[in-house]
């Protein structure tokens, strides 16, 4: 078979993602195209994860991208998290893998309406709250979760969760019906209550946001649809990346692998996956500094990620494997960056990049600094290295 490199796998990943500045663009979704879809646990990642591989697009550009287009929509996708995805692919990630992923929460949300009493026929529960909650949206257009609470009651019911752990706690039934119905495919989170950092969003229903229902795919052709891009985007990747990244039980990877033509390389001791017409060498890009922020999905797109990240994971990652803000030269990882009170990016190097490597990376953090124009970022996931860089 054929051997990919480290240097292949690298030049690959700067010409793929849009870190080679030839390869940048002024387009918000084709930026995030170009990784199938963006990290939007955090807010301010869909953002910075943009401004990373674009040129001339603002903050302004963006917002306009997911809520006055709505050519980019958060949804819920592959191990449970939720993504900004172009709106072309929202079926197939839908039909590969949320709609599992909301039978399974369904099950969890009706067991817990049933422990706290709530209700004794809970998905008789689920379904009226259901119905009110369409309504209400209906006649509002958009809505924050309190003025859903507001309009139907049920959903102020408290719900006890985490019975029995340190973590339990009682939370109103709104913020779990409502997420739910969004993993259902009839709710869609759409303009953030706040500035673009606010992790909090209003909700529509998706037919009146998007114009009309989900299109219905076959689950099986999803899946195959979902490794090709995967591919397309992360090739080549082990099994375990597939694995990792999908969510996806064993079988449900390897039968969409198998659908899909493809060819087996040697990566250093593990065998790994392209596609079949995807064997031929990538030229090599200028080296390129880059600043990628929180969660970033070229960070935490692979499972296995010595390639890139070297010895730097356990000072840039956290113990559950999110990564931080990430400093990036010539396709790896160097080390990392946070923002202090003043404003100021500030950038740690975890090794001796060369002098013209480590004036790349000022220029890239000034770059940083004013496209954030005054803004001020508060990560989700800091690890302790980058906190350290703001002292």
């Amino acid at each position: 078979m054929a051997h990919l490199d480290v240097a292949e796998r690298r030049a690959r990943l700067m010409t793929r993602h849009g870190l080679a500045a030839s390869t940048r663009t002024r387009d918000p979704v084709a930026a995030a195209a170009r990784l199938i879809a963006l990290h939007a646990t955090d807010a301010p990642t869909v953002f910075l994860s943009v401004r990373a591989r674009t040129d001339g697009v603002s903050p302004r550009d963006i917002e306009r991208a997911l809520v006055e287009d709505r050519t980019l929509v958060r949804w819920v996708g592959w191990r449970r998290t939720l993504f900004a995805a172009p709106r072309e692919l929202l079926p197939v990630i839908h039909a590969s893998t949320t709609h599992t992923i909301a039978a399974r929460e369904r099950r969890s949300v009706a067991g817990l309406l049933s422990a706290s009493s709530v209700s004794s026929e809970p998905e008789r529960w689920l379904a009226e709250a259901e119905a009110a909650v369409l309504a209400a949206l209906n006649s509002r257009g958009e809505a924050t979760t309190g003025e859903l609470i507001d309009d139907v009651p049920t959903l102020a019911t408290q719900v006890r969760t985490g019975a029995g752990t340190r973590w339990e706690r009682s939370v109103r039934a709104g913020t779990l019906v409502l997420p739910l119905l969004a993993m259902c495919g009839l709710l869609v989170r759409t303009r953030p209550r706040g500035s673009w950092l606010s992790p909090q969003f209003h909700w529509a229903t998706t037919v009146n946001w998007l114009g009309g229902p989900l299109d219905h795919l076959d689950p099986a052709s999803a899946r195959a649809a979902v490794v090709d891009h995967w591919l397309r985007a992360f090739g080549p990747g082990t099994e375990a990346d597939l694995r990792w990244w999908t969510g996806w039980p064993a079988r449900d990877v390897r039968a969409a692998l198998a659908a899909v033509p493809h060819a087996e390389v040697g990566l250093d001791g593990a065998v790994g996956y392209v596609l079949a017409d995807d064997l031929d060498p990538t030229p090599v890009p200028e080296p390129a500094a880059a600043l990628l922020p929180t969660l970033d999905a070229t960070t935490m797109g692979w499972r296995d990620r010595d390639w890139y990240l070297g010895g730097h994971a356990g000072r840039l990652v956290d113990s559950a494997g999110n990564a931080g803000p990430t400093v990036w030269w010539a396709g790896r990882v160097v080390g990392g960056w946070a923002q202090r009170r003043d404003g100021e990016i500030v950038t740690g190097l975890l090794e001796d990049v060369g002098a013209a490597a480590a004036q790349a990376i000022a220029d890239e953090a000034e770059r940083v600094h004013n496209w954030l124009d005054g803004v001020r970022l508060a990560p989700g996931a800091l690890p302790p290295y980058q906190r350290s860089l703001t002292d």
